[in-house]
């Protein structure tokens, strides 16, 4: 029998078996209501922006509002109602803010958190809605859908402040996705100072890392989710006296200049 013919049957067998399901469904008083819609975006083909489009830039971020001698201090993963309140209180403590990037299936969860951090007097960056790392493998609509939809939850829990900035979850960035940020009014936000907090190599050598990699560049590269972040948290309560004491100050990414 031709292959074309077997699929055919095969289609057919298929089709008649998810109708005879779903009538046995409704017989049973079950419905198609029991199931939740997905409220994300679907993944219609999109059109890159142009730069016409930008409201900021679409290159990464390099320099500090602050200007020299200053550090811009960014926290990932969260918001974590067990590690963010613990990493405000640090912050609070030392009169710092910091760049708070929030995965948006996070802010769905925890709005009164995003709201905490944007009053506190904070920054909003969005983080994507799934922190899904291979995202600059997926399709443009794919990685559209993951930061728009990041925007609005983080937006609509923050309590009248915006996301503004973008960070691709492991760097996953691609030339579209930072074309789509900028349109949106996201900053493409990478970073100088990597301690590889999340990997929790104890709270000396986050210290360690940060202070030697300082000469890179002002944004450093922290966690208050994605796992227990008690080692960030110690070493955020060293860092900000020693900045302090070495003459730095604090600001956040420059958002506007090219």
């Amino acid at each position: 029998m031709p292959r074309s013919t077997i699929r055919t049957k095969r289609t057919a067998r298929s089709l008649a078996v998810t109708a005879a399901l779903a009538l046995g469904v409704v017989a049973c008083g079950v419905g198609a209501a029991s199931a939740a819609p997905d409220p994300r975006p679907t993944t219609a083909p999109v059109t890159a922006p142009t730069a016409k489009d930008a409201k900021v830039p679409a290159s990464f971020a390099k320099v500090s509002e602050g200007g020299d001698h200053t550090v811009d201090l960014t926290i990932d993963d969260g918001p974590s109602p067990v590690w963010t309140p613990k990493v405000l209180s640090v912050l609070a403590q030392n009169h710092v803010k910091a760049t708070f990037c929030m995965i948006g299936e996070n802010a769905v969860k925890y709005p009164e958190l995003v709201k905490e951090v944007a009053a506190a007097g904070n920054r909003l960056c969005d983080h994507s809605m799934d922190h899904d790392m291979t995202m600059d493998k997926k399709s443009d609509a794919y990685q559209s859908d993951q930061i728009t939809a990041a925007r609005s939850a983080i937006d609509a829990a923050a309590g009248g402040a915006k996301a503004e900035y973008y960070r691709a979850p492991g760097g996953a960035f691609t030339p579209f996705s930072r074309s789509v940020a900028a349109a949106h009014g996201l900053r493409p936000l990478g970073w100088d100072v990597d301690p590889r907090d999340w990997s929790r190599p104890g709270t000396a050598n986050i210290v360690a890392a940060v202070e030697k990699q300082l000469p890179n560049g002002p944004i450093i590269l922290l966690h208050d989710g994605g796992g227990n972040r008690a080692e960030t948290v110690a070493a955020l309560g060293q860092l900000l006296p020693w900045f302090k004491e070495h003459g730095y100050g604090f600001s956040f990414p420059e958002r506007s200049a090219a």
